[in-house]
């Protein structure tokens, strides 16, 4: 499923991540790929705040589509 269906404050697992070689980059570079732990803190209109490796970043709507945990 989707991060955006992520229940906010559960840790999950990330299994994959979608979309075009860009797209998957960015991710990377972010710390978001699988295996990783992450957890929803906040979601604003869609947008999401999460905790990953120890960091909390913000994701667009369209992102947090393309990584399923």
């Amino acid at each position: 499923m989707p991060l955006t269906l992520a229940v906010i404050g559960e840790e999950n697992i990330i299994k994959r991540i979608g979309g075009n070689a860009d797209v998957r980059a960015h991710l990377q570079n972010l710390g978001f790929v699988s295996g990783a732990v992450v957890s929803v803190v906040s979601s604003m209109g869609g947008n999401l705040i999460v905790k990953i490796k120890g960091s909390r970043v913000a994701v667009s709507k369209e992102l947090a589509q393309k990584i399923f945990i």
